[in-house]
């Protein structure tokens, strides 16, 4: 009697803190200004929780995206302090030279290798996906290594790892006639191998950029960015092998990209534009907003990062919890620098 009374009683707090709580800013910086670095223009970061109040951060920056001059860079947070960005990794394959894209940090919870995940290639149709690893937490890197052919790896946001090992790496393509897919790349051996898991090619709704969240009974939900004005999910009961049809949330999506993680109390949170797809796809990131939820479906927003005008961009947010329970999000910040927000 006493087991169940005291699950009843967690059960209630659980649900009176999630009813509760409202996130709140506590430091926003960016992590460089305009003219600390010597590239013109940044965007697509990353950010991994890399040991006690420390973090890495990276991003892809150049002259402007897709100019074979761009490249991906990264910084440490330490003692309170962003330190100064270096290059980790270009484009340079053979004699030749492509842009960078869409760097990705992952590191299995068994494990003490940092990887990186990006891409190489002239566009998003046309390029391969490669990792590097560090075992220095990001000080010093591998060579790249190519992914095996028709894995990309994860496309923007990070991979989820099951209580069991298993490697789920939200991954998408888009094709030449401008087709857009998503899928899930799965590895059961700690990323030697991969095997692909599409999730509903069979219908015409056009979604990439997945981020992976799981329920408390084990459901596995996918949250995309697509062409259909509203922020689309599937789920899978099987561990992400097999995904249900498409449906809409009620989050606006201007054809840009999002993140979103189950905080430790429980509730869902996504970081997104809201707003609808305007003329051209630049449009509709002026404003960013931080959104929670209890099913995945029905959200409502919680807080407000940016409130631009015409010509603002602040766009492609990544998410994660540390240790600490505090939540850190950076994005692109006018495509000048990388703005780092923390909340509690």
């Amino acid at each position: 009697m006493k087991q169940i009374t005291l699950f009843l009683a967690l059960l209630l707090i659980t649900f009176y803190s999630c009813k509760s709580y409202k996130p709140q800013i506590i430091s926003s910086r960016q992590i460089f200004k305009e003219g600390q670095v010597n590239f013109k223009q940044c965007h697509a970061s990353t950010i991994q929780s890399i040991g006690k109040d420390s973090l890495l951060a990276c991003w892809f920056g150049g002259t402007q995206e897709s100019n074979p001059d761009v490249v991906i860079w990264s910084s440490h947070y330490t003692n309170g302090k962003w330190q100064t960005p270096v290059q980790i990794a270009d484009g340079i394959l053979a004699d030749k030279r492509y842009p960078t894209w869409n760097p990705v940090l992952y590191q299995h919870p068994k494990s003490d290798t940092l990887y990186l995940f990006y891409k190489i290639g002239p566009n998003p149709r046309e390029w391969k996906g490669y990792v590097k690893y560090s075992l220095d937490k990001g000080r010093h890197w591998s060579v790249a290594q190519a992914l095996p052919d028709g894995i990309l790896g994860p496309i923007k946001n990070k991979p989820f790892t099951l209580s069991n090992g298993d490697i789920l790496s939200p991954s998408s393509t888009e094709s030449k006639d401008e087709i857009w897919k998503a899928h899930v790349e799965i590895s059961r051996d700690r990323g030697k191998t991969w095997s692909i898991h599409t999730i509903r090619p069979d219908t015409n709704i056009q979604v990439i950029q997945p981020s992976i969240v799981q329920h408390e009974d084990g459901l596995l939900q996918v949250l995309c960015r697509s062409k259909e004005n509203k922020v689309m999910s599937a789920f899978s009961s099987d561990q992400g092998n097999n995904w249900g049809p498409w449906k809409a949330t009620n989050l606006l999506n201007p054809n840009s990209a999002t993140d979103a993680i189950r905080l430790e109390n429980g509730l869902f949170m996504i970081v997104y534009n809201p707003a609808i797809a305007g003329k051209d796809w630049w449009e509709g990131r002026t404003k960013l907003r931080v959104a929670t939820s209890r099913n995945g479906l029905q959200w409502k927003d919680a807080l407000i990062l940016e409130d631009g005008v015409k010509g603002d961009e602040y766009s492609y947010p990544t998410i994660i919890q540390d240790n600490n329970g505090l939540i850190h999000i950076t994005y692109t910040w006018n495509r000048k620098s990388i703005k780092h927000i923390i909340l509690k």
